[in-house]
């Protein structure tokens, strides 16, 4: 009992240093969501263009999910967390300083990249650090603090581009004086620059537990992969990964210019306040999701909350302003039991290689550049809400899931019946 405690303790500054690392890749990530209308009206840019911006971003996930995984095999957690964080706010200052539609696709391109390796380098810390027993709670913990700062994120945009207190608006005013007048939110990105530039020299100040992988999260070697392609239920569940954050980004990226185009709201006020609460709700459902998993089979879980996605994304895009002012937080609240109980299902649909696994779905982030993508061309097309609509077809994925999943293990339930 006192060597377990002694253990937690020793390594306590490495589970606040990885959550410190998903607040800022969660910081980072989802404020493309609130300046997304500001950029596009920035540099002028088309519904195609402005989907082209997360598409820079996730995709760079597709290509670097699966080679993070070898280096951090080769040159080890520190040298890749440094080399990260290095990258970030080289990329972070140049766009700030030049800021531009292209420098910007480059910018959103390194960092992406980025966060895959971070992704990939700090899970298996999180379990050195607190221990296996105490995993699956610190990974919801995680997954808390990454949905508490895609909620934080919105209030610094707001803060900076929108701040007229003038006992507040000193740094506001500071930042904002080095970029152009009509571009204040890039002033965003020299914050961006500072922060990773603190979180440099922490990662390398502090000193790392020997992380000894288990055999499931080693990234593995090509025969794995290639078996696991040929495996039907990987293909299927990368589908599922890749649609769950098409949808989530589809969606969260294009409320702002959505409520702006349709309802004449304010993106740097209330529709910054919306994708705010489209974070904050999703938060809140990851952590409902985790006591109804006790209770329910995932798949129904799955299909119940998919269906219901499915209505509200209907009036979200139909209905009124204050319709849509309440639908889209909901929408956050519905979706979240989906990422995990797909990874899940996935994991327990396979006997072995199950690091090369989460490889391979991790790519299918990239549906956080493809989906967002077709909306914005659609919309240019069509209309925006038409292209919203096409957020129905991901979702109906999903949903089918529910349905042929088979896996080897199920979540274990509580049943509340009595037995005689």
């Amino acid at each position: 009992m006192n060597s377990q405690s002694k253990t937690t303790k020793k390594f306590y500054h490495i589970i606040l240093l990885v959550m410190l690392v998903f607040f800022v890749i969660s910081f980072i990530t989802n404020i493309l969501n609130s300046i997304i209308v500001d950029v596009k009206q920035s540099f002028d840019l088309s519904l195609t263009l402005t989907g082209l911006l997360p598409f820079s971003f996730f995709i760079a996930y597709g290509i670097m999910s699966i080679p993070a995984g070898f280096l951090a095999e080769k040159y080890g957690d520190k040298t890749l967390l440094v080399a990260s964080f290095f990258v970030m706010m080289l990329a972070s200052f140049l766009f700030a300083f030049n800021p531009s539609y292209i420098t910007f696709t480059i910018t959103l391109f390194s960092l992406g990249s980025c966060m895959a390796v971070l992704q990939v380098v700090i899970n298996p810390m999180l379990r050195v650090a607190g221990g296996e027993e105490h995993f699956a709670f610190n990974s919801v913990l995680a997954q808390l603090v990454f949905g508490l700062a895609s909620f934080a994120s919105p209030y610094l945009y707001k803060y900076l581009v929108n701040n007229d207190d003038p006992s507040t608006q000193g740094v506001a005013s500071l930042l904002r004086s080095y970029v152009p007048e009509n571009l204040p939110w890039v002033a965003l990105y020299f914050v961006f620059s500072l922060i990773a530039f603190a979180m440099l020299l922490i990662v390398f100040f502090v000193k790392y537990p020997k992380v000894k992988k288990n055999e499931d999260e080693k990234a593995g070697d090509k025969s794995s992969y290639l078996s696991l392609l040929k495996n039907k239920w990987t293909l299927l569940y990368f589908l599922g990964i890749f649609c769950y954050v098409g949808t989530e980004q589809g969606i969260g990226n294009w409320i702002s210019q959505f409520l702006f185009e349709y309802h004449n709201i304010d993106p740097q006020t209330i529709g910054a306040d919306t994708v705010a609460y489209f974070w904050a709700m999703l938060t809140v459902g990851c952590l409902l999701g985790l006591l109804l998993l006790k209770f329910i089979d995932s798949r129904k879980l799955l299909i119940y909350a998919t269906l219901i996605t499915i209505i509200t994304i209907v009036l979200a895009i139909t209905g009124s302003s204050e319709v849509a002012l309440i639908a889209f937080p909901l929408l956050g609240f519905f979706i979240s039991v989906m990422w995990s109980i797909i990874f899940s299902l996935a994991l327990n649909s396979v006997k072995s290689h199950h690091g090369s696994l989460s490889g391979i779905l991790c790519t299918g982030i990239a549906g956080g550049a493809i989906v967002p993508f077709i909306v914005g061309w659609l919309g240019e097309l069509m209309s925006l809400r038409a292209g919203m609509f096409f957020l129905i077809l991901p979702l109906l994925f999903i949903l089918s899931i529910g349905f042929w999943a088979n896996p080897l293990v199920n979540n274990k339930t509580i049943s509340l019946k009595k037995e005689n």
